[in-house]
C-alpha cells in the first residue's frame, strides 16, 4: 500500500512539472512552404491587329526598251498597313503566327533625263502601290529587368522574321505615256524587332518591321518595266489578346 502511495504522489510531481515547464516554452507556429506565383502566360493561342507607318525604297527601275535599260530610284515612297493575325505561344519564348498586311505606299519615284531614255519621256514618274502581305513568322520574346525568358509580366523585347507573298497592284504615273497599272505576285520577306509590356490577358508593343518584296513587274507592251528588290522601313504598333 505505501509502494502503491508513493508511486502515485511521484506520477502527480511528474504531471504538475511537466505542465508548469511546458508553460514556460516558447511557441513555434509551422511554417508553411508557399511557391511563388507565375505570372507568365504559355501554351496560349492569341489574336492580334497591327498598324504602320512606312517608307519605301528600291535601288532602280528597269525599262528594256529603254537606250540605257536602268534608272535609279531617287525618292522615296511613304505610306501605311494595317494587319491582323492569329498566333501561338509555345511557352519558352518562341511564338509563332501567320499575318495579313493590306500595304499602301505613295510616291517613289525617278527621274528621267532626255539623254539615253529611248522611247520614255523625261521628268518625274512615281510609283502607286497596293499589296496584300501574307507572312508566316516565328519570334523570340526575352524577359527586359528580370528573370525568366518570354513575356512573363512586365516588360520584354522580342526579335522575329517571316516569309510569304505579295499580291502587289500598282500604277505608274507620269510624262509620255499614260498611266499604266498591273498586277503581280512576288516572294516577301520580314525582319522585325522591338520591345512591349506584357498585361497578362493583353500584351502591346511597338517595334521595326523591314519588309522585303522581290519584283514588281509590268510586262505590258509599248513601256514594260520592274522593279526588283523593294524594301519598306516599318515603325509598327501591335496589340495581342491571348486565349488561355
Amino acid at each position: 500500500m505505501r509502494t502503491l502511495t508513493q508511486a502515485m504522489l511521484v506520477a502527480g510531481a511528474t504531471l504538475i512539472a511537466g505542465s508548469a515547464i511546458a508553460a514556460d516554452m516558447p511557441y513555434y507556429p509551422p511554417v508553411i512552404e508557399i511557391p511563388d506565383v507565375d505570372y507568365g502566360v504559355s501554351g496560349s493561342f492569341y489574336l492580334r491587329g497591327s498598324a504602320a507607318g512606312n517608307l519605301m525604297w528600291a535601288p532602280r527601275v528597269n525599262h528594256p526598251t529603254a537606250i540605257d535599260p536602268a534608272f535609279p530610284i531617287d525618292g522615296f515612297g511613304y505610306g501605311y498597313s494595317v494587319g491582323a493575325g492569329a498566333g501561338y505561344e509555345l511557352g519558352n519564348g518562341l511564338r509563332v503566327d501567320a499575318t495579313v498586311d493590306y500595304f499602301n505606299n505613295e510616291g517613289m519615284r525617278t527621274t528621267l533625263t532626255t539623254t539615253g531614255a529611248g522611247p520614255l519621256a523625261a521628268g518625274v514618274h512615281t510609283l502607286s502601290l497596293r499589296s496584300t502581305v501574307l507572312l508566316a513568322n516565328a519570334y523570340y520574346d526575352f524577359a527586359l529587368g528580370g528573370d525568366g525568358y518570354g513575356a512573363a509580366g512586365g516588360m520584354f523585347g522580342y526579335v522575329g522574321g517571316g516569309a510569304g507573298v505579295a499580291f502587289n497592284d500598282f500604277i505608274t504615273n507620269g510624262p509620255g505615256f499614260a498611266d499604266t497599272r498591273d498586277q503581280n505576285t512576288s516572294f516577301a520577306a520580314a525582319g522585325m524587332i522591338g520591345a512591349g509590356y506584357d498585361f497578362g490577358q493583353v500584351v502591346a508593343d511597338i517595334g521595326y518591321r523591314g519588309l522585303y518584296i522581290h519584283d514588281l513587274n509590268n510586262d505590258a507592251a509599248p513601256n514594260p518595266y520592274s522593279i526588283p528588290n523593294n524594301f519598306v522601313h516599318e515603325v509598327r504598333g501591335t496589340v495581342r489578346y491571348r486565349f488561355n
